[in-house]
This record gives structure tokens, C-alpha cells and sequence, in this order.
């Protein structure tokens, strides 16, 4: 991959050309040069775009990929173009496939089937066998295989002594534990937010207490073992202000928002539009109004996709009987930079990698290419031909929007839109 970016904006915080608009050459996958006025070279690739943006190649912590088992929902292959076309040069895979992830055979076949692409693949092993909160799963032996973590995606660990022992074993090898914010007992059957909305329309609701109490409980868990924590998709102002105290009292927790819990709320389910029942369920106005400033003070660790792709006959039926998500990955850079500037932006795409992969490529000479190229400039609204994945449940039809991917360079590969 030879290539000659000219005049981008670079940023990202851990170079030394943070906020600076420079050229950059690339040589075999490295980068070989950051200047001014470099030419173009024989044989090499020119990237010259309008208000071009260069950052650290961005992470998505959940994505669901139906392959193995679901592959009419979404393939691998095509998982992964959907996912450097969004700008992404990592995406953490969810468990809930067919079968479940929860062995290490399991991580090798995923690991390998997303060889030979730009965007990486980076697998969440299943906590619990099968995902059925009774015994934990084969742990080491499938972070050795490559899981980067462990968890049951969208099902919370009903047990608490199962959250204690798996956060003690996992310190053995530096592994990181997942448990997501929902109290089954709680939260009951509900299908979208318990409150004004939910009683207006008639729906069965989730109260917010579901989220926090699961919270509150796994954070004293932590506190007492010791370990790493990440807490997925949190959605309420309690829960924010839960780990906002945690993390001053030094715990090692570290916890994301899904794009459209910030983007929409309840009221976007008065029509009874499927797209929008996701989980957990989109909140107030209140809610949305914490997690921004849980993200502007730092308590809010990453932006997620939660990118959920589901077939027809999972979405277009009775709400009731509808399935929980929406695909989000297209749609989630414009939608952020709506809510918060491009440098609170890229922070928050890009954090995420660190984190589960303890990895990092900041833009400097000689160290390998894992950029995502963007602009900041203009608005659109997205439609149904911004939509990549083979599912078509996506929450933000219709949504206006702000900047642009062009695409992202990794893995000795050049993908652009």
C-alpha cells in the first residue's frame, strides 16, 4: 500500500501533529513521511480531498454479525465492508450468532473468516455458556484463541456470584468482563421506556430502574473483587451518575452509549415503528441531556454502533412481537458530529480500541497505517441508499445528518467510498 494523503487535518491527541494540516506518505503499509508540499511519487495512490480529516483508525465496541448461523441477516464479508465504509478500521463482534461464541474453537473460525480485510475483526467470547448466565464459559482458552472480552450480549448476568468469580478468574490473564445494565426482574416484558410515552401508547415499559439497580449492583461487585469492567449501552441519567462516582473512587470500569439512545427519544416510537425498538429502549429527553455530559466529562469511555442488523421477519410484525435493534454503523459518525464537536468525535470512536485490543496507532513516522479519512463539512439526509448491511432496519431513516466518511486505511489496504 503505497499512497500520498495531501493537506489533511490531523486529529488525534497522541501526535505531535494534533490539529496541524499536513501530507502524509505512505510506504508498504507505514507511514514514511509527514510534511508539507510532498509530491506525488510513481506508483503511488493520491488521496486529495475537500476539508480532508485524518484520525486514528476508529473502533466500534458492538456490532453483531449474524454469521456463523443468522448469515441471512448479515455475512461476515460483507459485515466488514459495511464497517470500513462507516469508517471503522476495528469492530468488537457480539456472541449472540449460531451457535453462540463460547468456546475457543468458536473465535478461531470468526477470527479467521475476517482475515483479508481492511477493517479487523475482534471477537467477544460469551460469558456464560450458551449465554444462559449458569457457568461461565471457557474463558482462557478463548482470549488465547483472540477474544478480547467476555459477554453476553443484550442478557444481563442474573447471578451475582457468577459477575464475582468471573471478575476475580479474568484478573489471572487481564481479561475484560462485560455485563449488560438490565434487571430482567424488572424490567419484566417491557418493550420501550416506562414513562409518559410508554402509558400514552399503551406499551408495557422498561423502567429506567431496570438499568441503574443492575448497575449499582455490578459496581459493588467490582469494588469488592477487583478486575475490569466495561459496561455496555448505558442509557439513563442514574446509571452515568453510578459510574461517574465509581471511577472517582478509581474502579476500573469503562462504559459506552449506543449512538441512537443519544440521538432519539421515546417519542420516536409513537407511530409504533419497529426500527426504533431497541434495547436498551431509548429514554427522555433528561436521559440524553446526562449521557452528553456524561460524555463531555469523561465518565462516558466510547460511542457504539450497537449495530444490530435483523431480517424482515424479525422487524416488520406486531411491535410486540418485534425484535430488539437497528442497524446503526452508516449512520453513526454523522449522527455524533450533530451532538458534539469533531474532536470529542474522533475521541469517542476512537477510545474504544485501547481499551478491548490495548493497541494504538497514533499518526506518526513509521508506525503502521490505521487511519480513518472524513470531512466535517456539509449535512444529508440519510435514506435508504446510505444503507450498506443486507438488513434494512435502520432507526435513522430520515434522520439529517453532518459530515462525510471517504473510507480508511489498514491492514495494507485502501477502502474509500
Amino acid at each position: 500500500m503505497n499512497a500520498l494523503i495531501k493537506a489533511a487535518t490531523i486529529i488525534d491527541s497522541k501526535s505531535s501533529h494534533h490539529g496541524t494540516t499536513v501530507d502524509i506518505r505512505i510506504k508498504y503499509g507505514k507511514i514514511r513521511l509527514i510534511g508539507q508540499n510532498l509530491s506525488q511519487e510513481k506508483g503511488e495512490k493520491l488521496i486529495q480531498k475537500e476539508n480532508l480529516y485524518a484520525s486514528q483508525g476508529w473502533f466500534d465496541s458492538s456490532v453483531s454479525i449474524g454469521q456463523p448461523g443468522y448469515e441471512e441477516r448479515e455475512t461476515i464479508d460483507n459485515g466488514l465492508t459495511v464497517a470500513a465504509k462507516s469508517g471503522f478500521t476495528g469492530i468488537a463482534i457480539n456472541p449472540n450468532t449460531y451457535p453462540i461464541l463460547d468456546t475457543s474453537s468458536d473465535i478461531t473460525f470468526v477470527s479467521k473468516m475476517g482475515e483479508g480485510h481492511a477493517t479487523s475483526i475482534f471477537p467477544i467470547g460469551a460469558l456464560t455458556r450458551n449465554s444462559e448466565s449458569v457457568d461461565l464459559a471457557e474463558l482462557y482458552d478463548m482470549q488465547q484463541s483472540g477474544a478480547v472480552a467476555f459477554g453476553d450480549y443484550q442478557r444481563a448476568v442474573s447471578n451475582p456470584n457468577l459477575l464475582k468469580i468471573a471478575l476475580q478468574y479474568t484478573q489471572g490473564f487481564n481479561g475484560l468482563v462485560l455485563s449488560f445494565p438490565l434487571e430482567d426482574n424488572i424490567a419484566g416484558t417491557g418493550k420501550m421506556n416506562e414513562g409518559i410515552t410508554s402509558t400514552g401508547i399503551g406499551l408495557k415499559g422498561i423502567p429506567a430502574i431496570a438499568e441503574s439497580l443492575q448497575v449499582a449492583r455490578d459496581l459493588h461487585i467490582l469494588e469488592y473483587t477487583g478486575g475490569k469492567l466495561h459496561i455496555p449501552t448505558i442509557s439513563t441519567a442514574a446509571s452515568v451518575a453510578l459510574i461517574r462516582d465509581a471511577k472517582n473512587k478509581g474502579l476500573d470500569v469503562s462504559c459506552s452509549v449506543a449512538i441512537h439512545n443519544l440521538f432519539y427519544t421515546d417519542q420516536a416510537l409513537l407511530d409504533f415503528n419497529t426500527h426504533y425498538k431497541v434495547l436498551p429502549p431509548l429514554r427522555t429527553q433528561e436521559d440524553i441531556d446526562a449521557l452528553i455530559a456524561g460524555i463531555k466529562d469523561g465518565t462516558i469511555d466510547m460511542v457504539t454502533s450497537d449495530h444490530n442488523p435483523l431480517d424482515i421477519e424479525r422487524k416488520q410484525v406486531e411491535f410486540d412481537n418485534a425484535a430488539f435493534g437497528t442497524i446503526s454503523q452508516e449512520a453513526t459518525f454523522g449522527a455524533l458530529l450533530t451532538l458534539v464537536s469533531e474532536k470529542k468525535a474522533v475521541q469517542l470512536l476512537t477510545n474504544g480500541r485501547e481499551r478491548f485490543t490495548q493497541t494504538s496507532f497514533p499518526i506518526e513516522k513509521d508506525t503502521d497505517v490505521n487511519l480513518t479519512l472524513f470531512t466535517t463539512k456539509g449535512s444529508y439526509t440519510f435514506g435508504q441508499e446510505h444503507i450498506l448491511s443486507k438488513s434494512k432496519n435502520a432507526c435513522f431513516l430520515g434522520a439529517r445528518l453532518k459530515g462525510n466518511v471517504f473510507g480508511i486505511m489498514a491492514n495494507q489496504k485502501i477502502v474509500l467510498k
